[in-house]
């Protein structure tokens, strides 16, 4: 769950003055976020919401308007209110093209991601991905789009849902890809990734035979810097398909 100082990180101070209305919004957040967790509910979502009104007062979107709708996200999920939790991470994602910077926003969705997780509605999960992936897609965001995919992926893979797994790891797998359908060098790394997580899908599943093609895949990129635990992944599931083979080397 996302802590108390999940927002304290990425302050940036500025050498220009603060308008009376910035430092207004600002006051207004610190405020909220001081309110006691056993405050009542309503007068903490009141107080985070008055931080957004401040903000449309001053036109602008910002990092103030950006934290408090992470709270309210938070806030919303703990209640288990997932419709109006779903309504402010909407809100939250249209910061994330210019509004704060691509570390923020970068920080703050890993962690949402990471809280939504903990869900067991496949179908509320599923909601929360796409409207980040969509967003990530929108804002040009490549690498964290990757990321968001593959924290996804690995949940498909825990709930042993297979054929959205399946169907999943295809996408990445093209998004590895060049236009001319050969693998792009300087994403090795990515696809590398993606194999694991099918060698571990067909490991379980027991399909040898795609299991097979896939871990002979995985070991034709070369020259990549991987995780030891993929790497780990990939020879640990080699090695098991060889006893299933009894191809002892």
């Amino acid at each position: 769950m996302l802590s108390d100082d999940d927002d304290d990180y990425g302050f940036e101070y500025s050498d220009e003055d603060e308008s009376d209305e910035e430092a207004d919004t600002e006051n207004q957040y610190f405020k909220a976020k001081e309110m006691s967790p056993d405050a009542d509910f309503q007068d903490r979502v009141a107080a985070f919401t008055e931080v957004l009104s401040l903000e449309r007062e001053e036109g602008k979107k910002g990092e103030w308007g950006f934290k408090a709708l992470k709270r309210l996200v938070k806030l919303h999920f703990a209640r288990g209110d997932f419709p109006t939790m779903l309504e402010s991470y909407r809100e939250l994602l249209t910061y994330i093209k210019s509004a704060v910077t691509r570390n923020m926003s970068e920080k703050s969705i890993n962690r949402i991601l990471d809280l939504v997780s903990s869900s067991q509605s496949l179908g509320f999960l599923e909601v929360a991905y796409s409207e980040t992936l969509n967003a990530l897609k929108e804002a040009k965001n490549d690498r964290l789009w990757f990321k968001a995919n593959l924290k996804l992926a690995n949940l498909y893979f825990q709930r042993q849902e297979y054929t959205s797994l399946v169907r999943l790891c295809s996408t990445l797998k093209k998004s590895c890809m060049r236009a001319d359908g050969t693998e792009d060098q300087s994403k090795g790394s990515q696809l590398l990734e993606v194999y694991a997580l099918e060698i571990q899908m067909y490991t379980e599943m027991k399909n040898n035979k795609r299991l097979k093609e896939v871990y002979n895949l995985s070991l034709h990129i070369k020259n990549v810097i991987i995780h030891p635990r993929i790497m780990g992944v990939i020879r640990e599931c080699g090695g098991k398909m060889d006893m299933y083979e009894r191809d002892f080397v």
